[in-house]
C-alpha cells in the first residue's frame, strides 16, 4: 500500500497490533510488515496461513477489520492478493470471508 509521509505513524500504529495478534493466532504460519527503502510511502504486509480456513477466520477478526481501517488511509487503493496452490484472488476474497460471519 501506498501511505501518506504524515500518516505513516498512524498506520503504523494501527498495523503493529495486526502483526503482533496474527502471529499468535492459530494457523498463522508467519506475518511480517515491510517498508519501502527507496519510496518511503510504500507498505507491504505479507501473511502466510496453514489453511484457507484459519485464514478466513483471521479476516473475520476485529484484527484484521483494523488492517481494513488502515488501508482506507493509503493515497491509492492498495493491491491485495492472496495466493493458493491453485491460484490467485484479490479483495473478494475478504468479501466473501467477511460475509460469514453475518
Amino acid at each position: 500500500m501506498t501511505i501518506p509521509l504524515n500518516k505513516s505513524g498512524e498506520v503504523l500504529a494501527i498495523l503493529k497490533p495486526v502483526i503482533e495478534l496474527s502471529r499468535v493466532d492459530p494457523g498463522c504460519l508467519s506475518c511480517n510488515i515491510y517498508a519501502d527503502l527507496q519510496d518511503k510511502t510504500g507498505l507491504l504486509l505479507e501473511q502466510l496461513w496453514s489453511t484457507e480456513e484459519d485464514l478466513a477466520r483471521h479476516i473475520r477478526s476485529s484484527e484484521y477489520h483494523n488492517l481494513l481501517l488502515a488501508l482506507e488511509l493509503a493515497l491509492k487503493r492498495p493491491e491485495i492478493k492472496f495466493d493458493t496452490i491453485s491460484g490467485s484472488t484479490g479483495i473478494e476474497t475478504i468479501e466473501k470471508a467477511r460475509c460469514q460471519e453475518r
